[in-house]
């Protein structure tokens, strides 16, 4: 199978890092900038490079796109790749909006093709037997909670790259622990949804601060909260069940549960389990753990906040503003 990398960042490299592992041909790369796409293409042994996704879209050789560009761009590209028959991975979050990430899945559905989304914290091979337990009715969640605390005053990623484009901690990385409540509670409807998205910051243009706290009618609750205003990050999932307390300190690598702490894969370990699952969802021609409509719940709650934020402030934050 051949895949078509669109868009060279973090998770481009930790994508095509994984897709060696497998029997995949790396074949395109689409990005922004051509010399940095072909550099990107020469370092990983992709066969082609383009700064066209249309080029790349036409091209029948492709079987797989992995869309890993800006948040903004997501929606708009995944349909391009849906309506061009090809297989389709995207990065999180679906969509900047509900409107949008619903309009993905209506097109996925009908494309008739394997697609999916990035969401890695679904993947831990740590919560598989936690999951099956849940699944059987041995366990039942009480309290999830989550922190992402990051200092985000200019913009440069993780990789130390100036990136083109802006984050937005409610759809973007906010989105990782609502979706992972969401398919843990396994579809238990939402009672409540409270939630804090600070104003604008003077200097970067967004929102820094966030919380969100979302009540199931089974009396179960998520809470999330973060800033991109640290001086030092904070990056945990504590999961509260009726038999056991679960810590998952990404940072330091480590679960801790009443019996002590144990090692736990690390993120990019953790994100290859996604093209894993993807690759094998192709190949089988099944529905992968991230699919279309799983994650709409999700995006259900953060437009939920969304629109409290819009209601409070009169207008929505533009995601692609440009930080200094």
């Amino acid at each position: 199978m051949n895949v078509c990398m669109v868009g060279y960042g973090m998770m481009g490299v930790w994508h095509s890092d994984a897709l060696k592992r497998t029997d995949a041909v790396l074949h395109t790369v689409v990005g922004r900038r051509h010399e940095a796409a072909k550099e990107f293409a020469e370092r990983f042994g992709y066969r082609k490079f383009t700064t066209s996704l249309d080029e790349a879209l036409a091209d029948p050789a492709i079987d797989i796109v992995i869309v890993g560009s800006p948040s903004e761009q997501h929606e708009e590209q995944a349909l391009k790749c849906l309506a061009a028959g090809k297989h389709t991975l995207i990065e999180i979050p679906l969509a900047m909006s509900l409107e949008g990430a619903e309009r993905v899945v209506a097109a996925g559905q009908k494309s008739g093709v394997v697609y999916g989304l990035c969401h890695p914290m679904r993947f831990r091979r740590e919560r598989e037997a936690l999951r099956e337990r849940l699944r059987q009715g041995d366990e039942k969640i009480r309290h999830i909670a989550g922190r992402f605390f990051i200092k985000r005053l200019v913009n440069i990623g993780a990789t130390g790259y100036k990136r083109s484009w802006t984050d937005n901690i409610l759809w973007h990385h906010f989105c990782h622990f609502v979706d992972l409540g969401m398919f843990l509670f396994d579809g238990a409807p939402v009672r409540r949804v409270q939630s804090h998205l600070g104003p604008c910051h003077e200097t970067t243009g967004i929102p820094m601060e966030c919380v969100v706290l979302v009540e199931t009618e089974s009396d179960q609750s998520l809470l999330v909260h973060g800033s991109y205003h640290a001086t030092y990050r904070f990056y945990d999932k504590l999961i509260v069940t009726n038999r056991e307390t679960y810590f998952y300190d990404i940072l330091a690598g480590t679960l801790r549960t009443e019996g002590g702490a144990t090692p736990i894969e690390s993120e990019q370990e953790n994100c290859a389990r996604v093209i894993f699952d993807f690759i094998d969802a192709v190949r089988r021609k099944r529905a992968p753990l991230a699919s279309g409509p799983s994650v709409l719940p999700a995006m259900r709650v953060l437009q939920q906040v969304q629109d409290d934020w819009d209601a409070r402030h009169g207008a929505r934050s533009i995601p692609g503003r440009p930080l200094s």
